[in-house]
């Protein structure tokens, strides 16, 4: 690799990095990515896949519409390697038979006679993989088949990142949510057992039977109490 090259490559890599640090959207960056493979490696076209929680794959960045025309297709290397979780390859695309017709097909329509497909990958899961599209057959060279690899794995650990801090904030508010409505019971136990001069047991416990009989949850109940949007004369109290 030249200096120039390895300068490029350099660039790219803390381009990518910053991006991540920015929070983009992931799609923006997903599009950033496969623009820069194509620039870096010299292809003709990248696309990515990303896969769902039921292990489907989606298409996600591309570098131009004929990398996600092939994407939406539902077969290829790139879906056949989201599903092993090791790099695929086409080295000589034909219109006719192969594994994939309509993806052969298509991608030879559009110019392209080779493709190659890498994971992404972080921590033991398969993410994804990144497709790159060529109008020459054959294989890519080792150097830039590392590249790719490196770039691939760049973006799963950002993808893997971007996803543990989305699961933390879920997490958050939903602790946030328990704890606003434990604070929200307790005044209605409260509310119920003052005006009622009832220990706060029986209060509660008239105000779990309400909610049951109802079908009402018993933080959105309590809340009605609290704010005075409930008759409390309507609880089942002895």
């Amino acid at each position: 690799m030249s200096s120039t090259a390895a300068e490029e490559l350099a660039e790219t890599f803390v381009e990518l990095a910053d991006t991540l640090v920015d929070e983009v959207d992931p799609d923006d960056f997903l599009d950033l990515l496969a623009g820069r493979c194509v620039r870096l490696l010299q292809l003709a076209a990248a696309g990515l896949l990303l896969v769902d929680r039921s292990g489907r794959p989606h298409a996600t960045g591309a570098s131009d519409e004929r990398a996600a025309r092939l994407s939406r297709l539902d077969e290829g290397p790139a879906h056949d390697c989201c599903r092993a979780g090791v790099p695929v390859r086409a080295l000589h695309l034909s219109s006719t038979g192969g594994p994939w017709p309509r993806f052969g097909a298509t991608a030879a329509a559009v110019g392209f006679a080779s493709a190659h497909a890498v994971p992404l990958r972080a921590r033991g899961e398969v993410l994804g993989a990144l497709a790159l599209y060529r109008t020459a057959p054959g294989e890519l060279d080792d150097v830039r088949a590392r590249v790719a690899q490196a770039l691939a794995d760049l973006a799963a650990i950002g993808l893997a990142q971007a996803r543990s801090v989305r699961r933390q904030a879920e997490l958050a508010a939903q602790l946030q949510n328990a704890l606003t409505s434990r604070v929200v019971i307790e005044q209605a136990k409260g509310i119920v057992a003052e005006r009622f001069q009832v220990p706060v047991d029986t209060a509660f416990n008239a105000l779990r039977r309400h909610a049951r009989a109802t079908n009402t949850r018993i933080a959105e109940l309590c809340g009605a109490v609290v704010t005075g949007q409930f008759d409390t004369a309507r609880l089942p109290l002895p």
